[in-house]
């Protein structure tokens, strides 16, 4: 299979830059996949499950929060605010944050508070998606 240079990029860290066969992204219009020679594409990530496969290796997953997708001249970038491996998310926390976030609108509060209240939720609720599909898988 055709391989193409990756980088996805938190912003505390270097998640991971090296080749990929394959890679799907969380957007606001669902799932992308990109494989080598995809055409230019600018796209906004929303929290959820990205995938992406390394020459030779099994599919691997990691939870990723709001960013941008950059796929130009054959190379991809991916730019998040966070991105975790399902091993890294403290479910116990996240559980926490859930719990946080649905008090939060129930709450009689402005239109923003109420859609800040919505994305922490969507982000701790796709954080436990992500630590349970693959841990299932």
């Amino acid at each position: 299979m055709d391989t193409f240079q990756i980088a996805i990029l938190a912003a505390d860290r270097d998640f991971y830059e090296g080749l990929c066969e394959s890679l799907v992204v969380p957007t606001l219009e669902g799932q992308i996949g990109i494989l080598a020679h995809h055409s230019n594409l600018i796209e906004a990530i929303v929290p959820g499950r990205l995938t992406y496969t390394i020459p030779g290796e099994k599919p691997r997953y990691a939870f990723v929060s709001e960013g941008m997708l950059k796929v130009e001249d054959g190379e991809v970038l991916v730019l998040v605010d966070s991105a975790e491996k399902p091993e890294e998310i403290d479910e116990n926390r996240a559980k926490r944050a859930e719990a946080r976030a649905k008090e939060a609108l129930l709450q009689k509060k402005s239109h923003r508070e109420y859609l800040e209240g919505q994305m922490r939720l969507s982000r701790a609720m796709n954080r436990l998606k992500v630590k349970h599909d693959i841990d299932n898988i």
